[in-house]
């Protein structure tokens, strides 16, 4: 069972970890989220957010090796993931970039109650 918890923890860390490309810049945003960056602020603080995933990314993958983290680590990814899926609901006209994002982050969030409850039981 703790093979199972590691390898969705494994999952879940590459998810994360795709978006820090958006730390290199506004054309690595726009092609990541569909939107154009009019103001250096907000490329900003994308450029944040994607420094933030690396952070859970990581902390996810160092889980994978170090057991005794995995109960943070799906602690962090459950709020990290519910926290954009609330977002996106509570705001309409979402582009089709967004939409990606919030279907992958459902399946995250499914992985992640899997994970939680395996690692409750064992």
């Amino acid at each position: 069972m703790k093979i199972i918890v590691s390898s969705i923890l494994f999952i879940l860390a590459v998810i994360h970890l795709l978006p820090v490309v958006g730390v290199l810049g506004s054309d690595s945003l726009t092609k990541l989220y569909g939107i154009s960056l009019s103001d250096s602020n907000t490329e900003i603080l994308l450029r944040h957010r994607a420094v933030l995933f690396a952070i859970i990314g990581l902390f996810l993958l160092l889980s994978v090796f170090k057991s005794e983290y995995q109960p943070i680590a799906i602690c962090i990814g459950l709020i990290s993931v519910a926290s954009f899926l609330l977002l996106t609901w509570s705001i309409e006209g979402l582009n089709s970039e967004i939409s990606r994002v919030a279907k992958v982050d459902w399946v995250a969030l499914v992985l992640l109650i899997v994970a939680g409850v395996i690692n409750i039981l064992i």
